[in-house]
């Protein structure tokens, strides 16, 4: 039996990348990638010349067969996203499962992952958490919400700038416009920047700086 690495890669700074993830990636008869273009680059950068294969949401179910039959043939397989740990908020799952019931060996490198850092920068307790990824765009958005609204833990979402707004005025609708939020964006990147306090001030601020880049918001439970 071969084996199936995770491997994480970074989420903005070249530099997060790890020694270990740089010799999976270049020992790998294969690396899975989200999007080849993207993580081209990054092959490229760290001189990495294996064969990259596209495997993402899209066709995940047509392809996690083949892969493991090349896992049971021994194979070892790279598995990367395109940015972050592979199956957080992005394709990791169903291989993984798969793999393992077909016995092949699945390890994960830790590694880079967005939410982490915007967590325990946020100032919110983090002892105990809730990671909720994306809410539903549409259906079940409205009742998603409504089940955390008595959530104690602190809770943390993936977001889009271009819906960070109308989300943070749907948490103050849900939570309370008084609930204690961080909204962290461009993480690792050279314009990072945390925005704290409730949520109201939160809401007025990003309406006057339209906010860019990749987003985490950490919201405070109930009663903090």
């Amino acid at each position: 039996m071969g084996t199936l690495y995770l491997v994480p890669t970074p989420v903005g700074n070249m530099e997060d990348m790890t020694m270990r993830a740089i010799r999976i990636l270049k020992e790998a008869d294969l690396v899975l990638a989200e999007d080849t273009r993207t993580s081209g680059i990054l092959l490229k950068h760290f001189d990495i010349k294996n064969r990259l294969m596209s495997h993402h949401k899209f066709n995940e179910h047509g392809t996690s067969a083949g892969i493991v039959e090349r896992l049971k043939a021994g194979a070892t397989i790279a598995l990367i996203s395109d940015a972050g740990t592979p199956g957080i908020s992005d394709p990791g799952f169903l291989l993984a499962r798969e793999a393992i019931a077909a016995g092949a060996e699945v390890t994960a490198l830790p590694g880079a992952t967005a939410f982490v850092p915007a967590l325990v920068s946020s100032g919110l307790p983090c002892d105990r958490f809730t990671f909720e990824g994306f809410l539903p765009q549409k259906k079940g958005r409205k009742t998603r919400l409504e089940s955390l609204r008595d959530e104690k833990r602190t809770m943390v979402f993936y977001e889009s700038p271009y819906r960070l707004v109308k989300t943070l005025e749907q948490f103050g609708e849900v939570f309370g416009e008084d609930r204690q939020v961080s909204v962290c964006r461009e993480i690792s990147k050279v314009h990072e920047e945390s925005v704290r306090g409730p949520l109201a001030e939160v809401v007025a601020h990003f309406k006057q700086t339209p906010p860019k880049g990749e987003i985490v918001i950490v919201v405070g439970g109930r009663d903090l």
